[in-house]
């Protein structure tokens, strides 16, 4: 592999030294004709979907509608992920108010809620006790919440989750809606919560009685357990292959910033028809190093930071679609049947790696 130029003399840089790469090559840099030409699409897509749902009226057919409402919103979603990491504008002010217009407005997600669940997760991917994604209600990532479980039938279902585990995200949609409402609701800091209570009010009671107005209750029952299974599966199928499976770190361990990072998380393989479908989280390694990166950028910038973490011995992970998906089962299956360190030779490295580094 050619080397990216500037990488040698940067090789002992730790992640100061790849920042410096990265900067350089030009790939930090805000790219607004892609993003305002999705911004202005948002409005256009969806006022088309909604006329072609008005027009076809109480039918069955509405189904098919509703897997569209279920792909736009996501892609949507994604979008309004965008704007939360900043990677749209660089007034930290347009990036809110983005993300607020297209996740509560559109989607139905509160900005609020997910920001501070996310923040968390990025601070500290895969660690026990800090990242809200390893604390799940339905499902034991960690062996600790494995244990916890007190029946013989709640100890089954743990010890097979794995096969649960995507058939459980049919309910993610409205486990997604739920949470953004309760978050807004209740007590907390929250900016901005009168808008966002504002917008998820539109969204929510809009859309709501824009469907039982179109359609009969039975077809409107089936249409939006449609949308909301299909969007909180795309959802989950999207986010599950980026840390599920990778080491877990013991609450105490301290690592570096640019292996807490690249070790904790997968990359998916595949084309820009998969750049696009899943938002650009398959870059999931460099998304967590450079979440302000733009989502046009990342695929230029996997094989520099690739070469990089290869010049410092960092593994880096990379693997198809459906294995990811393959290696998540395999994982939440380990954990529930009561493997206490499914990860025992990666964890070992990580323990050696946290002892030099301190």
């Amino acid at each position: 592999m050619t080397e990216p130029s500037g990488l040698s003399s940067r090789r002992d840089g730790g992640y100061a030294g790849l920042a410096t790469v990265i900067r350089e090559s030009g790939l930090l840099r805000r790219r607004y004709g892609y993003y305002w030409t999705k911004l202005a699409l948002v409005p256009i897509v969806t006022a088309a979907t909604v006329a072609a749902f008005v027009l076809i009226g109480d039918s069955w057919w509405q189904l098919i509608t509703a897997a569209v409402f279920a792909f736009v919103f996501t892609q949507i979603a994604f979008l309004g992920h965008d704007a939360a990491h900043r990677q749209i504008f660089r007034s930290g002010r347009w990036n809110d108010w983005t993300s607020l217009l297209v996740g509560d407005l559109f989607v139905g997600m509160s900005y609020g809620w997910w920001q501070h669940k996310h923040t968390r997760h990025h601070a500290n991917p895969n660690q026990e006790g800090v990242d809200p994604d390893l604390d799940l209600p339905v499902v034991a990532f960690t062996p600790d919440r494995a244990a916890a479980a007190r029946s013989d039938l709640v100890r089954w279902l743990i010890g097979h989750q794995g096969w649960f585990f995507f058939p459980i995200l049919l309910l993610e949609g409205l486990s997604l809606h739920a949470s953004s409402v309760r978050r807004v609701v209740t007590r907390g800091h929250l900016q901005r919560r009168p808008v966002e209570i504002a917008f998820l009010t539109v969204r929510i009671v809009g859309y709501l009685t824009l469907v039982f107005l179109v359609l009969s209750p039975g077809i409107a029952a089936a249409f939006l357990a449609v949308q909301l299974g299909l969007f909180g599966f795309y959802m989950g199928m999207s986010f599950a292959p980026n840390h599920k499976g990778m080491p877990l770190v013991p609450h105490d361990m301290k690592l570096d910033f640019l292996r807490r990072q690249v070790l904790m998380s997968r990359n998916i393989r595949g084309n820009r028809t998969l750049d696009f479908l899943m938002g650009g989280l398959n870059y999931q390694i460099e998304h967590h190093l450079f979440p302000s990166m733009p989502r046009p950028h990342l695929r230029r910038a996997a094989p520099m930071i690739r070469a990089y973490c290869e010049a410092q011995k960092v593994p880096y992970t990379e693997t198809g679609l459906l294995s990811s998906y393959a290696i998540v089962t395999r994982h939440i299956n380990s954990v529930g049947l009561g493997d206490r360190d499914p990860f025992s030779c990666p964890l070992l490295e990580l323990r050696q790696i946290s002892s030099t580094t301190e």
